[in-house]
């Protein structure tokens, strides 16, 4: 399952917000319902299906205990994270301290990045954007160059 698109959507005065139905077409093909939210980098949250979330706690667990930044971010990471069910309605509820954490407000955009979808507030993903789009090219430079000397 590969998640990819944007989607703009409201949060409502509940903290819920609507999956749009490619999400959740993707998200259905999985074998357990719910997702997990979790903080993310630059502001957002991710969400992932229980399959992603295993993978990414196993890539976690495999990381040298001895640093102290993995057992702060393992800390962080782990006490912020938490499931999610999809209502009848299609809809998931963010629970506060994490839509604080990301400063979620009304208007939101949820951003498919691959195995996971990042939920932002709409202008924290707009300013992002603006700063990074300009770079398109040397990013995909470096992050290709990256792949590669991991595939070697």
């Amino acid at each position: 399952m590969l998640l990819t698109g944007n989607f703009p959507r409201t949060l409502d005065e509940k903290q819920r917000v609507a999956l749009p139905k490619p999400l959740r077409a993707a998200w259905a093909d999985t074998a357990e319902a719910g997702l997990y939210v979790a903080p993310s980098t630059d502001g957002s949250l991710a969400l992932y299906s229980h399959a992603s979330f295993r993978r990414l706690a196993e890539r976690i667990s495999e990381a040298p205990t001895a640093g102290t930044d993995v057992r702060a971010f393992g800390r962080l990471f782990y006490a912020n994270a938490s499931s999610l069910e999809i209502d009848g309605q299609g809809r998931i509820r963010i629970p506060q301290e994490l839509a604080k954490w990301a400063n979620l407000q009304s208007e939101v955009v949820l951003v498919g990045v691959g195995d996971h979808v990042e939920l932002w507030d709409a202008v924290r993903w707009q300013t992002y954007v603006a700063q990074h789009q300009a770079r398109y090219d040397q990013l995909s430079e470096a992050a290709l160059d990256q792949t590669a000397k991991v595939s070697r």
